[in-house]
């Protein structure tokens, strides 16, 4: 495992995000805790027979895998378009991650695409880009796939179709994530990975899983970017001196 955050950008040719965490806290102000308890109750209310250790869980992502396994496709479309409803709620009081909208401003400004690789939805993603005026910087956006919660990340489908859809080699390509399922999606992909430690526990987890690169903030991230960008710019200067300006 490397700690050359710039030394791996600079090996790169395309950026993909996931989309909670390295760009926002989508549940900062409509909890992610509140969301999966409408969701088990949702499960109640359709006569679903709910397991105890559901109740008590905290993430809606989890929810919804459990019915994509546990129920029919009506049930798991009913839970999806719930959840898809309150992302784009929740997206309204989303917090901004700490750099970053500079990570995806300065990825562009270096020539680098950025794609947004989420299993959030889609809708969700593309409304807070597009309220933070990000969306000309960001594409394509990549959700999970509707209903099908078995294709979401550590599948590395995602991940692989943005590459593809950049016409960017995978090992060209690095992803910028909060979580395991990110790191074994990407490794899965053959995409490099930074894993972002955004809270003290996850620092040791992400290590132990062998992600290229760990930080425990966005702005490294930033600054490499930046470094490339004004490197390129230096360099093209010095070749337009040399051969002459027209």
């Amino acid at each position: 495992m490397s700690t050359d955050v710039a030394g791996l950008l600079d090996s790169v040719d395309a950026v993909l995000l996931d989309f909670d965490g390295p760009v926002c806290s989508i549940f900062a102000g409509y909890s992610a805790r509140d969301v999966a308890a409408e969701l088990v109750e949702l499960l109640h209310r359709s006569g679903v027979d709910v397991p105890s250790h559901l109740s008590g869980e905290r993430d809606p992502l989890q929810v919804l895998r459990w019915t994509g396994t546990a129920t029919d496709q009506r049930i798991t479309r009913l839970v999806e378009d719930a959840l898809c409803e309150a992302e784009r709620r929740a997206v309204e009081t989303a917090a901004p991650a700490p750099y970053g909208r500079e990570v995806i401003v300065a990825a562009r400004q270096a020539g680098l695409p950025v794609a947004v690789v989420s299993n959030n939805s889609a809708g969700a993603v593309s409304a807070y880009l597009a309220a933070h005026r990000l969306a000309g910087h960001v594409s394509p956006v990549i959700g999970r796939a509707y209903a099908e919660p078995e294709r979401m990340k550590p599948n590395p489908e995602p991940i692989s179709r943005a590459a593809r859809t950049l016409e960017v080699p995978p090992a060209r390509s690095v992803l910028v994530g909060d979580s395991l399922s990110d790191i074994e999606g990407a490794k899965r992909a053959g995409v490099r990975v930074i894993a972002y430690a955004n809270r003290p526990a996850k620092l040791e987890i992400f290590r132990a899983a062998k992600a290229d690169v760990v930080i425990t903030s966005m702005g490294p991230i930033a600054e490499a970017l930046v470094a490339r960008y004004e490197r390129g710019r230096r360099n093209h200067s010095a070749t337009v001196s040399a051969g002459g300006e027209t």
